[in-house]
């Protein structure tokens, strides 16, 4: 697991329109939020996108970018956004690479079975690169104004 302090594995991934975002080029910035979801458009991964949109003005206020990664395609992804109104970026990890560099692709166990899936997860990377935070195994409901305190705290 990635703790507070480590360098943050650099990353380039195609966002929902198929452009390039790198994790360096968005801490060149400022601050990046870098969260990860199982899967679009179900009942938890929206309940944390609309709540991270909803704050995104705020996170922008303290020059903080907020990207979601999940091993959905860029077209399911285009597809989240525009049926919620999305702000942020939603970025696909299709090969998993990024999802491994960061340990959130475990096995889990639903309804007795056993599978791999990404382990809901937040990073706060500030604009060295650095993790700040390393939040695993969170809870969507309210998560987005948890990790906006973070931020402010920076």
């Amino acid at each position: 697991m990635l703790q507070p302090g480590d360098p943050a594995p650099d990353f380039a991934l195609p966002n929902a329109d198929l452009e390039p975002v790198s994790l360096a080029a968005c801490c060149e910035r400022g601050a990046v939020v870098l969260y990860f979801y199982p899967k679009d458009d179900t009942p938890g991964c929206t309940l944390e996108a609309l709540e991270f949109t909803d704050l995104h003005p705020q996170f922008e206020a303290h020059s903080t970018a907020i990207l979601g990664i999940s091993r959905d395609s860029c077209a399911s992804h285009g597809a989240f956004r525009d049926k919620h109104g999305l702000s942020i970026q939603l970025l696909a990890d299709s090969d998993g690479e990024v999802c491994e560099a960061y340990d959130v692709w475990r096995e889990k166990e639903a309804h007795g079975a056993k599978r791999l899936g990404i382990l809901r997860s937040t990073f706060i990377i500030d604009r060295a690169g650095v993790i700040r935070h390393a939040l695993y195994d969170v809870k969507p409901k309210g998560h987005a104004a948890q990790v906006l305190e973070l931020v402010q705290a920076l």
